[in-house]
C-alpha cells in the first residue's frame, strides 16, 4: 500500500546495506507502477490527474536509474 512509508531505520539500512537498498528500491518501484496503472485505468483526464500520472512516471524513471546503479556492472544510461 502507498501509505507505507519509508522509516528513518529503513533509510539508515539502506545507507549502509546495498542489498536492502536494491530490493528497498524495487519493492518502491513496483509500488508505483500499481498505483500509476490503476490511475491510468480510471481514464481520468483532469489536469491534475494527468500532472500526477506525469510526475509518477518521472519518479519511476528516477528510481530505475538508481536502480540500475546499485547493480555492478551496469550503466543506466547506455540504454
Amino acid at each position: 500500500m502507498m501509505s507505507e512509508l519509508v522509516t528513518a531505520e529503513d533509510l539508515a539500512r539502506a545507507r549502509s546495506d546495498a542489498a536492502f537498498r536494491q530490493q528497498m528500491l524495487a519493492n518502491n518501484l513496483e509500488r508505483l507502477l500499481e498505483a500509476l496503472k490503476r490511475m491510468r485505468k480510471r481514464n481520468d483526464t483532469s489536469p491534475q490527474s494527468v500532472r500526477q500520472i506525469r510526475e509518477g512516471v518521472d519518479l519511476a524513471v528516477k528510481l530505475a536509474d538508481r536502480l540500475q546503479e546499485t547493480v555492478p556492472g551496469t550503466d543506466p544510461r547506455a540504454a
